[in-house]
């Protein structure tokens, strides 16, 4: 195991720069009709916008700079490359936290959660603490690559608290992710009680707890809208979830050689699960989806990150943990109005040590990008208690 630290910086070069636009411009882009309400997908305007713009006015080099503006680094944990951001608070208390993000999630989803973690002092948010953060890319996705094994929740969370206790020095940290991020956090809250201070997802998802989409009996009154906006979002859900679980190599053949095939796969699902009242500001949002889009095709790490599924379902998943109760672990949610997955809080209750349940006021599915001060403040809230 390789335990030096190497400092990183992101450098595409003008010809893989060059290559890309190049295919952008060369794409061709399907006929499309009736689809004006995109019950079909994507709606061939949007998109063909979408690849002029990123072909031509999107500023690469721009958002290299501004994701270079924040230290990285890559360390190499029992054989798999970890790419990582690390900011440290300001503050005279400091809690280490580490933030996992999700599918079709880059470490970039949580820019604007640092600043108000860091710093919350400059961003109207009680300074009792700050956090040192840690933001890594999961393995397999972006600058955690290559990838040359299958990776599970359990794998990823043992190799984050090799990160922050071995190689980082935290004995003590919490953790917090959306997504498969929050499915990684749970797997450290069960195996490390003893140095993770709490847990907080943004996703309510529990190790060792099969997801229902159905009974909505399961849920109490004031829930019910739960088990509305799953109906409302299983249909997406479910025909990304099959594909990605059962055969994501063979679609990884299309998504790697086209960089508008993958930037449509990558953007339907941003534009599905995410709350349309959050966009604020529709060139910076532009900008955003063209970035992710860039992360993944310049490492070539879709085919890897779709992997993630199927190493994540079925027999691949690892026996729950054996246990007389739930974990130790203090456990968080914050549940926003237009995610794709709930679960009841009495459920919730009866497999982790639920000390916080909080309504964040709009939201969807990618909220560390949507309501990055919202979920911040929300995430203070929920550590301050407990150190």
């Amino acid at each position: 195991m390789t335990l030096d630290l190497e400092a990183f910086t992101l450098a595409v070069s003008d010809d893989d720069l060059d290559e890309l636009r190049r295919r952008l411009r060369q794409a061709r882009v399907p006929d499309d009709f009736a689809n004006d309400d995109g019950s079909y997908g994507l709606a061939r305007a949007w998109v063909a916008d979408m690849l002029d713009y990123w072909s031509g006015d999107f500023d690469w080099r721009a958002q290299e700079e501004r994701i270079n503006a924040v230290p990285q680094f890559r360390v190499t944990l029992d054989d798999v490359p970890i790419h990582f951001q690390w900011v440290r608070g300001e503050g005279k208390r400091t809690v280490p936290v580490i933030l996992s993000h999700g599918w079709p999630w880059t470490f970039w989803d949580w820019n604007q959660v640092i600043g108000p973690l860091t710093d919350p002092a400059a961003h109207g948010i009680s300074s009792e603490i700050a956090f040192d953060v840690v933001v890594p890319s999961l393995p397999g996705f972006g600058f955690s690559s290559p990838l040359r094994r299958p990776m599970g929740c359990r794998d990823v969370a043992e190799l984050w608290n090799t990160l922050m206790h071995d190689v980082l020095g935290y004995d003590r940290y919490a953790a917090v992710g959306g997504d498969w991020g929050g499915k990684v956090t749970g797997e450290l809250a069960q195996l490390y009680p003893e140095h993770v201070i709490g847990a907080y997802s943004t996703l309510q998802t529990i190790p060792g707890v099969t997801p229902s989409l159905d009974g909505a009996d399961r849920f109490a009154p004031d829930e019910r809208w739960m088990f509305e906006q799953m109906a409302a979002a299983r249909p997406t859900v479910t025909s990304h979830l099959e594909v990605h679980r059962r055969d994501p190599q063979t679609l990884a053949y299309a998504l790697n050689d086209s960089p508008a095939g993958l930037a449509a796969w990558i953007w339907e699902r941003r534009r599905n699960w995410r709350d349309p009242d959050t966009l604020d500001d529709v060139a910076a949002d532009r900008d955003f989806l063209c970035t992710t889009a860039s992360i993944y095709w310049f490492t070539q790490t879709i085919g890897t990150s779709m992997r993630f599924y199927r190493d994540n379902f079925g027999e691949r998943i690892p026996p729950p943990l054996p246990r007389s109760g739930p974990s130790p672990t203090p456990v968080g949610f914050g549940i926003t109005p237009r995610d794709v997955l709930y679960m009841p809080r009495a459920e919730a209750q009866q497999h982790v040590n639920l000390v916080h349940w909080s309504h964040l006021p709009r939201g969807g599915h990618f909220s560390a990008y949507e309501i990055p001060h919202e979920l911040a403040s929300d995430i203070h809230t929920f550590v301050r208690p407990l150190v």
